[in-house]
């Protein structure tokens, strides 16, 4: 049985939360043993009840028991929702058969992705940016915030309360032990899920993070709370997710952090990573490396968490068929489609009977940011001279 919390996280807005371990890989793409949160959110008002997302569909009959804990589904009047991505909105149909008088209110794209995927037509109304809808004696206004990581993603402000319900922006994987951020220890572990929820869910828009968190600021509005789609509230210092989410936004380096990623199918460029670790690397660097072996093999979505505020990346690749090794070439397509930053990077390519090009592996990089500063051939184990070779290379990374 999942885990589900129901939270009063302010007067009469009450958050609904289920811990997800049974997706195995979000988006069908990255690996998430750590788990997802999928938060939806309910306002009680004199005039019905506003509910904001719901749950992804394997999981709507916990959603509508636990929505009933609340509130009576048939005294919702408004479904927000902040964009149509089903671990958001899967749970809708469910809803809108126990309620069909429900209005859905989103973006104006939303109206056609719930026919197209829910073969559903309810009651619709299309939100302008920064229009605000008035339920009771509350003020809801709705910022379109596109790209975060859909088109038709929006977020709303509850003007009397100074909260931002701010759908998968500010989010992360992660199933943390509290709600709220009120605890550092809980933080500080959350933190790098952060990072890879952002790096693989939305770092090909990651410009749009700093344009709409800016867009955000410009309004002036005071944020006390900020409550996002996946993983924690945050209510003790709402500011620090918004500023961590626009430092990844630019991509910013952490000064001294490398990120090793190596193919070895025999052990060579196992020895090369062993020495350019020991050996090579300064002490005062923080080194993170990823393998891909005979008895590992690295997950890219950890891959991209911790590369896209790396100063460097060292690719340590062995030779496959006269090409890159093809999980590697992978590696740094992706590298280049999700993190696609100006970040020098090393190739090191180990090999046999003969080596890659370079002109092969800057035609993986064409069109990236991703900048090619050195590549180092070693034949076989590394040398005393190969050594020297590779600690020439990272010189110009540092």
């Amino acid at each position: 049985m999942s885990r589900v919390y129901v939270e009063e996280i302010a007067e009469n807005l009450y958050m609904l939360r289920v811990d997800d371990y049974d997706t195995k890989y979000f988006e069908a793409l990255w690996n998430i043993p750590e788990g997802i949160t999928y938060n939806a959110y309910v306002l009680t008002t004199d005039e019905g009840a506003v509910l904001f997302d719901t749950w992804k569909q394997s999981y709507a009959d916990l959603f509508l028991e636990t929505l009933r804990r609340v509130v009576d589904p048939r005294d919702i009047k408004y479904a927000v929702v902040h964009h149509m991505e089903p671990d958001h909105s899967g749970s809708l149909p469910r809803l809108l058969d126990v309620n069909s008088d429900i209005t859905v209110v989103g973006h104006p794209i939303a109206r056609g992705l719930i026919v197209a995927f829910y073969g559903r037509e309810p009651r619709f109304r299309a939100v302008k940016d920064l229009e605000v809808l008035d339920v009771g004696d509350e003020k809801l206004r709705f910022i379109h915030i596109p790209w975060l990581h859909w088109p038709d993603t929006i977020a709303t402000f509850l003007e009397n309360r100074k909260v931002l319900l701010s759908s998968d922006a500010f989010g992360g994987y992660g199933a943390p032990p509290s709600i709220y951020d009120d605890d550092p220890g809980v933080v500080e572990r959350y933190m790098p899920m952060v990072r890879k929820y952002l790096a693989t869910v939305v770092g090909h828009y990651r410009e749009y993070i700093v344009k709409n968190i800016d867009k955000i600021a410009s309004l002036g509005i005071d944020l006390e709370v900020v409550a996002p789609a996946h993983g924690l509230v945050w209510r003790r210092r709402p500011k620090t997710i918004v500023e961590f989410y626009r430092r990844l936004g630019n991509a910013e380096p952490e000064k001294g952090k490398i990120v090793v990623i190596y193919s070895s199918m025999y052990g060579f460029a196992q020895k090369t990573v062993n020495a350019l670790v020991t050996e090579v690397l300064p002490q005062s660097t923080r080194v993170k490396t990823f393998g891909f072996t005979d008895v590992e093999q690295a997950s890219i979505g950890d891959i991209l968490g911790e590369s896209i505020d790396a100063q460097a990346i060292v690719l340590c690749i062995s030779n496959y068929e006269g090409r890159l090794f093809p999980t590697m070439e992978h590696v740094v397509k992706v590298l280049g489609q999700k993190v696609n930053a100006e970040k020098p990077i090393v190739v090191v390519n180990t090999y046999g009977w003969g080596k890659i090009s370079e002109e092969y592996v800057r035609s993986l990089l064409a069109g990236t940011r991703l900048k090619l500063v050195d590549i180092v051939y070693i034949r076989g184990s590394p040398r005393a001279e190969d050594i020297e070779r590779l600690r020439q290379a990272i010189s110009k990374l540092l």
